[in-house]
């Protein structure tokens, strides 16, 4: 401990060297009761983060450099998907040399995996500076920042369908992908064990669902009920009116996440029973952390440009379907590291994490994402409503119906991660072939 201007600043490191680098940048350890900022977002991708390796970059003699230096490191070579920003130059080459507009997409689709991760560990850093309540905002925010992104360049190129599409998968790939493949891993590595968890957080996600899915059924039937092929202002009206309502029981929930019931945090019980995270400090300074947000936002936003940009080519060119593409590509390939992060939760038996992920990333788009595009498509002046297909409404209807009745008595084993796990398959299936029906 060192008394730094009348302040203790708390020192956990090993070396010489780093210590007096936590005393060039001012970084501080927290006390537990402030990393309550934290979100199972961010505490799942802390499982892919590898420790760097600065027994190089400690020998530089200037100090300025040597920050600069550990904090580049940090940013890129600390995560276990770092192997994949190498496709983030090879997405820009394909796109200034005509090398296919397939390959660019995939190249840019690769590329936001470590991105999406990367940005999830950056607002943890910042949420150590801002104390608890500032930190869980942020992290609410930015948990699905690659969607949000990707979901406004659509928007701007007037792609609603893909807009619709990509959203409607992300829900569908963390109600039954992600939730399933954690049910099912955690129950088959826990066989002897009964895998319990918080009911609480499960209720309240299901109702959120529920009430978005209320929103857009009523759309659809409202759609089916006028009978016109073009899309009437009533629609819009009724659909900016129940994202303003969505956004309101967003809001609600948040309150209810980090004031009223902040106690029931499902990371607790992870601060107590997991030494290792509960020594968890702060690795870079505000100034940093806030630096590097802003650039890799900016490399998502060129990314997820070219994604948009490129879509219909990579269906045409693969004879996917764009349905298939957004539906199940995009959500599996660009939210891999908080996956593999629920995934690895529940091999620890920690489930009320795994959930916090699945359960409440799909709340997050459904109740804060769709709405917020929604909205943002009316003052930009695209015509867009939150009403999707029949096919696309009863997938997601009995997905939230299945999840519902999952999760209901607290309690888990594999078969019930195993049912997830086939319904996402026949989902896939569908929207693979729904576009080739006559």
């Amino acid at each position: 401990m060192v008394d730094r201007g009348g302040e203790e600043v708390f020192i956990d490191l090993t070396t010489q060297t780093e210590a007096l680098w936590l005393l060039e940048t001012g970084i501080k350890k927290l006390s537990p009761d402030m990393r309550h900022g934290r979100t199972a977002h961010s505490i799942t991708s802390s499982f892919l983060r590898n420790k760097s390796e600065l027994s190089l970059i400690s020998r530089v003699h200037d100090s300025w450099f040597r920050n600069l230096l550990r904090n580049i490191n940090e940013v890129l070579l600390g995560t276990k998907l770092s192997i994949l920003f190498i496709a983030i130059p090879f997405a820009f080459i394909a796109k200034y040399t005509n090398f296919g507009s397939e390959w660019m997409f995939i190249f840019s689709l690769l590329g936001l995996a470590p991105l999406a991760e990367r940005i999830s560990f950056l607002t943890e850093q910042i949420s150590f500076f801002t104390g608890p309540t500032v930190g869980g905002l942020l992290n609410a925010t930015c948990g699905n920042a690659t969607e949000l992104i990707i979901a406004v360049f659509a928007l701007v190129e007037n792609k609603v369908q893909v807009v619709k599409y990509s959203l409607l998968g992300s829900v569908l790939s963390n109600l039954l992908l992600v939730l399933g493949s954690s049910l099912f891993c955690g129950g088959i590595a826990n066989l002897s064990k009964e895998q319990r968890f918080d009911k609480t957080q499960a209720d309240v996600n299901s109702l959120l669902l529920f009430l978005g899915l209320l929103c857009h059924v009523l759309v659809l039937m409202f759609k089916l009920a006028t009978n016109s092929e073009t899309l009437p202002v009533s629609i819009l009206q009724l659909s900016r009116a129940s994202c303003i309502i969505m956004l309101i029981a967003y809001i609600a929930y948040l309150v209810f996440q980090l004031w009223t019931h902040k106690n029931e945090d499902p990371m607790e019980e992870t601060e107590e029973g997991d030494e290792e995270l509960s020594d968890e400090s702060a690795v870079m300074g505000f100034w940093p952390a806030f630096s590097s947000l802003i650039v890799l936002t900016g490399i998502v936003a060129l990314l997820s440009e070219y994604v948009v940009a490129t879509i219909e080519e990579a269906s045409d060119s693969w004879r996917l379907s764009v349905s298939f593409i957004s539906v199940i590509l995009l959500p599996i390939v660009g939210n891999a590291a908080e996956h593999a992060g629920a995934v690895i939760f529940a091999f620890k038996n920690k489930l009320d994490i795994s959930l916090g992920v699945a359960l409440g990333s799909a709340t997050q788009i459904a109740m804060f994402v769709i709405p917020f595009t929604t909205l943002l498509s009316w003052m930009i002046g695209v015509q867009m409503d939150i009403g999707f297909n029949i096919l696309e409404t009863s997938s997601l209807s009995l997905s939230i119906l299945i999840v519902a009745f999952t999760v209901q008595d607290g309690t888990s084993h594999y078969i019930k991660g195993l049912v997830l796990l086939l319904c996402y398959l026949v989902i896939a299936t569908c929207f693979y072939l729904f576009n080739e029906q006559p």
